[in-house]
Formats: C-alpha cells, structure tokens, sequence
C-alpha cells in the first residue's frame, strides 16, 4: 500500500492531498519506485531501491527521507544519495543503510516509512508568472526484519483471527509481522483494509447486517495479493 502526496503551487496557493493506492510499480509523471516496500533483513548492510525517471523530456531533483510509525523524520536509517538530480530515461538507486545498533526489536517487525520526493525542474521564465509546479512524495513501507523469527513470512496471514461483539470487529494478528490485509468481507459486505501491527490488534466499525463469514486477502513482501483466505474466528 502506497501513500502519495502532491504539492500543488499557482503562486502564492499551495493545496495538499493525499490518497493511497496498490499497484506492482509506483509511478507518477515519470518517476518510478522499484517495489511497493522495501523489507530490510536484520544483519545486512545495506539494501537498495530502484528509482527511474521515464520521462524523456523532464528533469526532476530526487530527495529521499525515512519517517518513523509515527510519521516523524528520524535518523534509524540513512538514504543516500539523500539528493540528486534525475534526466530523462535515467535510473538511479537508492541505498538504504541501518544504523540502529542492533536496537530494533528482535522478536517481531518494526515499521518505517520511505519517502521519495520528485520536485521537476522548472525553466526559470516561468518563475516570473504564475504557474502550476507539481512535486510528488511516494511513501512507501520499510519494514525491518529480525533474523530467525519463528514463523515464515508466507504463513503470517493465515494466523489472523476475528472476533465479533455486536458492530465491533477486533483482528488480532498472534504473528512477527506486519500485515496489510485488503479485500475483507464479512459475508457480502465489503470492510476497509487493515495493517495490523506484530502481536497487535485493531478493531473496526462493521455494519449490523454483516454476515459471519470473513475472508480477507494480505499483501506479501513483494506488493502482490495471496489468495483468498476464509477468517478464523474467536
């Protein structure tokens, strides 16, 4: 799941939205990411992410940054280059550095969040009259991964488990890991979708007439959906 945000200027107004999407390669006017999220295995040194202008005619300045739960600049993890200048048809890559110390918590995942900011360059006659000047933010999940956890990553999203009280749905996820669960139904009723911390619940509002059944799908390391999987209840 992707979080976007965009930064429109027509002179002095300056207007913000943000809104998420899914798809196997984030991309807006040109500048792509490589992946939907990045997981980052304890013990290595450093992992990588793809960034590509496809935009034959544009250039745009490129500025990386890593924000915490939270959505608070913190220095957990270092991207470098943290600035650079993007031409058109050109690819670069991101480099991701962990610099924690081994201070994360080993027993289950801690979330981050990348952003790559694509600002374009604008000829400088336009700067003299107002004009619309777009700069996108990806933000995408950076997980960090503890070594040897009990459970492959693969057989998480069949833990879950529901529990209903009148219009209140609890998912507890009993697992290490981060889970995005998308397309749950509660018999014909179509819910939001969830991301439920390690060894965590939430709880959401579910209309009355919602059936009893719950089936859900989940987002694996790679952006892709699993297959259909019929909720365990409590």
């Amino acid at each position: 799941m992707i979080k976007k945000t965009y930064f429109y200027r027509i002179g002095k107004v300056v207007m913000l939205f943000i809104f998420s999407l899914m798809c196997s390669n984030v991309s807006y006017a040109g500048v792509a990411l490589g992946a939907t999220r990045v997981i980052y295995p304890a013990g290595q040194k450093q992992v990588q992410l793809p960034v590509t202008n496809n935009d034959q005619e544009s250039t745009y300045l490129i500025q990386s940054w890593v924000e915490d739960a939270n959505g608070k600049k913190e220095g957990t993890f270092i991207v470098t280059p943290p600035l650079f200048t993007m031409k058109g048809k050109k690819e670069n890559t991101l480099r991701i550095i962990d610099v924690t110390n081994g201070q994360l918590a080993k027993d289950r995942e801690s979330l981050f969040w990348l952003n790559v900011k694509a600002i374009p360059a604008v000829d400088k006659d336009l700067l003299k009259s107002n004009n619309l000047q777009i700069a996108i933010v990806s933000k995408i999940k950076l997980i960090y991964r503890p070594s040897d956890l009990d459970l492959p990553p693969e057989e998480a999203p069949s833990k879950v488990r529901f529990k209903r009280v009148g219009n209140l749905l609890t998912i507890k996820n009993p697992t290490p890991y981060y889970l995005t669960l998308t397309e749950i139904n509660a018999g014909t009723r179509v819910l939001e979708n969830a991301l439920v911390p390690p060894m965590g619940k939430i709880q959401m509002t579910i209309p009355a007439d919602s059936g009893s059944e719950i089936t859900y799908k989940a987002i694996n390391d790679y952006g892709a959906l699993t297959q259909k999987i019929v909720g365990k209840t409590e």
